[in-house]
């Protein structure tokens, strides 16, 4: 069987795979969009920061985000894909979990993040909604509340300096390792507690948030903690179509999202993994204008060599 043919493949069905869709398929490109529907922020119940949104419920977000591209013609594709091939020049051919082929004449990654959180008792069953990543997403829902932000991982004591501006209320747990001197006098100034201890469970009453248990077995309570998770890329289709990558496993791009692989992009998450919705959308739209951009020179060159 012959492979269904678009112009653009995108593979993430994010704000911003979603947003990229909206905007090619507005300039009049055949597009697909293949996502297996297992978004970043799926534990969350809102999103904030997102202007007209504020407080809007993701999940809400992508549905009508999926009518309003299908609206336009937008091929949707619920499946993730297991592989891709091809280039620039002959085509790239994207290949579903399903067995399903599908040929695009441009390729945008949308895949995201994945956050890997602590490997303590509690720690997923509380992701979203007690164990918190972005204070721009969440601080406010839980200002002037016992917070507490997880040490011991790069770019906790920034993240605790932060969300300081939340709640004078804040404990920095230092989870066994040691702070340098620099740092235990900025969370001094700022008025952070330092808790020595290392971390050893989450932990929860059924819906309600006890605490932070430390090794030691000492519970201490606090009503919501603050984490800076690694953040490991998907981009394994990039290096499948013999991208380059860096020591995180991040695509090397340029501003507008071109990977090493002509007629590749990235956008969203895969370019800044601190990315909120609204920030992932913006990048998204950018991105799509100049994939329509480079198709239009395609265009321009293929008419060229026809004959009048």
């Amino acid at each position: 069987m012959t492979p269904e043919q678009f112009d653009t493949a995108i593979v993430g069905g994010g704000a911003a795979g979603l947003s990229a869709a909206l905007v090619l398929a507005r300039s009049r490109r055949s597009v697909v969009l293949l996502d297996a529907g297992a978004p970043r922020n799926a534990p969350a119940a809102h999103m904030h920061g997102f202007l007209s949104r504020d407080g809007f419920p993701p999940s809400q977000l992508r549905e009508i985000g999926r009518e309003e591209i299908a609206s336009y013609g937008v091929r949707l594709v619920p499946h993730s894909v297991a592989s891709a091939r091809g280039d620039v020049v002959d085509g790239f051919v994207l290949t579903t979990d399903e067995g399903t082929e599908f040929t695009a004449r441009r390729i945008i990654l949308a895949t995201g993040v994945e956050d890997v959180l602590p490997d303590i008792p509690g720690a997923r069953e509380a992701w979203g909604r007690f164990l918190l990543h972005c204070p721009y997403c969440h601080g406010y829902e839980v200002g002037d509340r016992s917070l507490a932000v997880y040490g011991g991982v790069p770019g906790a004591v920034v993240q605790a300096l932060l969300v300081r501006q939340w709640s004078a209320d804040l404990t920095y747990f230092t989870n066994g390792s040691a702070l340098a001197d620099e740092d235990a006098q900025l969370l001094h100034v700022r008025g952070i507690r330092v808790q020595d201890g290392r971390i050893a469970e989450l932990v929860l009453d059924g819906e309600r948030f006890v605490g932070v248990r430390l090794d030691s077995g000492d519970i201490v309570p606090v009503d919501a903690v603050f984490l800076r998770p690694e953040s490991r890329p998907r981009t394994d289709l990039v290096v499948a179509l013999g991208g380059s990558v860096d020591g995180a496993g991040f695509a090397h791009v340029d501003a507008s999202g071109r990977t090493s692989v002509p007629g590749v992009r990235v956008t969203g998450n895969l370019v800044d993994p601190r990315a909120q919705v609204i920030t992932a959308a913006g990048h998204a739209n950018a991105v799509a204008m100049d994939v329509n951009a480079d198709l239009v020179d395609d265009d321009i060159r293929a008419e060229r060599r026809m004959p009048r």
